[in-house]
């Protein structure tokens, strides 16, 4: 029992993603572009700009204090890290930081020192990290430097100045107490009230002076430089290898963009998935490239052949299809081009038919451009009837030939010739005939019609040969172009049987087959009758009309 060909799951996420990530990889060029534009750019940043030298110095910050010993003392009394990074980097301490550099010989201006200067603050610390960027060692060290100077000297500036204002204050208090204490010492006798009123004045005055006493004892070192500004040995920044690896991952992300974006407005097939959905049919096998196929129409019939196998496959897969075992007939087309791809296949199948033993007619349908049993070359055997001569009869009156496949078998080639009227010749009755050949038992029918979206030839043959195989190059097919063709199969009542993928000639191949053609017309003009259109000169017998005659199996083997 046959099994129904299954598609493959819409909803099969991990065959999503490889189908979408095999056809990025489609456009290898634009990747490989992305990659290369990113490498380049990361060389020219790396050996284009300048060197520079980081120095870095780092100060611990302190409040003041009158014990720093003490049990329970706190370092960060009063101390918010926050607000003293902000005057790190402040103009205040860049304006002293400015004056002492000049003074030792080194003029700048205040917002190229603090343009340099970053200042930052470890986690949970009360330590300011002073990293300046200069253009050589010694000036960045002596900068930085020269900057956490200036902040611890900005800030124990401050606290002393603080602190001379307390001082102040508190002596503005205590002048009116000291008069006050002298009047009231000068009354001998005032009794009991003069006398508490002056120890009063006396414990006021006393408290007054323990805190000026206190704030003149404070420590007001700001902080310390627990690491001083050295000079760097080597320049900050990126190197050159890691720049080259940041440019390359830039430039495979850019690849990547710009491959989705081609993928997005590309017109042509983008996966199996897609041809499958837009055709309407399964997959019947993708043809390998193989050279030594250049030049050659048959593979069947070389040995160690990849496409010979592929080919015997897709005949296999055919015979046991029951759509194609009814009537076997097939008419094998392609949506666009010269139909070399289609003529390979149809010449092909029918090869790989007769090696199973069936009796294949093989009909070029191509009456435009008929080149089939050029291209088939030596294999081609037999000459026109000898009536042949007396007259152009229709087409395919004088056509048919044997074609011999060496170690598979034989079968009939029915081959195409230039017709006025294409279509009337395609509808005749002969043509019929020929087609109603697929009826008898073991007997195959295999039609070669024109690209079926350039002509109408292949429809008109639909009424007639009911199973279609279009052979087509996955790079260059549109999904508009499949679609197209399932609508007008199916509006003229025939089905496609399935798609035979196949990969663009290379240009070495083109200019092989072209080479061969070459060969094939000079020998046809040299000698006459070695071409299906040559009318070699025979005794005719009157007597000997057309008469489709019977399939002999036998033919080919005479």
């Amino acid at each position: 029992m046959n099994q129904p060909i299954r598609t493959l799951e819409d909803q099969d996420e991990p065959a999503l993603l490889r189908d979408q990530f095999r056809q990025l990889l489609r456009y290898r060029v634009l990747l490989v572009s992305g990659v290369a534009a990113g490498l380049i750019g990361g060389g020219w940043l790396a050996l284009s700009g300048e060197d520079s030298y980081t120095s870095t110095g780092e100060v611990v910050v302190r409040s003041a204090t009158s014990d720093p010993f003490a049990a329970g003392a706190s370092a960060d009394k009063g101390i918010n890290i926050g607000s003293e990074r902000q005057t790190a980097v402040s103009d205040t301490v860049g304006t002293l930081a400015v004056t002492t550099l000049a003074a030792r010989g080194d003029r700048v201006e205040l917002r190229p020192l603090l343009s340099g200067l970053q200042v930052t603050n470890p986690p949970n610390t009360l330590v300011l990290r002073f990293a300046y960027t200069g253009r050589t060692p010694a000036l960045a060290q002596k900068r930085a430097k020269a900057l956490a100077d200036a902040y611890l000297e900005i800030r124990q500036q401050r606290t002393e100045n603080s602190i001379a204002n307390m001082v102040q204050g508190y002596r503005a208090q205590l002048t009116p107490l000291t008069e006050q204490r002298d009047r009231l010492a000068e009354q001998a006798s005032g009794g009991n009230d003069v006398t508490s009123a002056r120890a009063n004045l006396v414990v006021a005055i006393s408290e007054l002076s323990r805190k000026i006493s206190e704030l003149r004892a404070l420590d007001t070192t700001p902080g310390y430089l627990t690491k001083k500004p050295a000079a760097p040995s080597e320049p900050t920044g990126a190197g050159l290898p890691l720049l080259l690896g940041l440019g390359g991952a830039v430039g495979l992300a850019l690849g990547l963009l710009l491959s989705w974006v081609r993928l997005v407005f590309d017109p042509a097939v983008r996966s199996t998935r897609e041809l499958v959905r837009s055709l309407g049919a399964p997959l019947l096998g993708t043809l390998p490239r193989e050279r030594a196929s250049a030049g050659s129409l048959l593979a069947i019939g070389r040995r160690g052949s990849r496409l010979a196998e592929e080919y015997r496959a897709v005949a296999f897969r055919l015979a046991y299809d029951p759509s194609f075992a009814q009537r076997r007939r097939l008419l094998v087309t392609s949506p666009r081009g010269d139909g070399t791809a289609a003529a390979a296949a149809a010449a092909n199948l029918a090869a790989a038919f007769a090696e199973m033993g069936r009796d294949v007619i093989l009909v070029e349908a191509d009456l435009r451009t008929p080149a089939l049993a050029r291209d088939l070359g030596p294999a081609v055997q037999g000459s026109p009837p000898r009536w042949a001569n007396r007259g152009r009869r229709p087409w395919p009156s004088d056509s048919r030939m044997n074609v011999d496949v060496p170690g598979s078998g034989a079968f009939t080639l029915i081959a195409g010739r230039r017709m006025d009227n294409v279509p009337r010749a395609l509808t005749s009755a002969p043509v019929g005939r020929i087609a109603a050949e697929g009826d008898r038992p073991d007997a195959v029918v295999i039609v070669l019609a024109p690209p079926v979206l350039s002509y109408a030839d292949a429809v008109a043959l639909i009424d007639r040969v009911e199973g279609v195989v279009v052979v087509c190059d996955p790079r260059e097919v549109h999904r508009s172009d499949l679609e197209r063709i399932r609508e007008i199969i199916g509006a003229a009542g025939g089905s496609v049987l399935g798609a035979l993928l196949h990969p663009g000639r290379s240009r070495h191949e083109r200019r092989a087959l072209g080479r061969a053609a070459k060969r094939h017309l000079k020998g046809g003009r040299a000698g006459r009758g070695s071409g299906p259109d040559s009318r070699p000169e025979h005794p005719g017998d009157p007597t000997e009309t057309l008469g489709l005659r019977p399939f002999d199996s036998t033919a080919g083997h005479r």
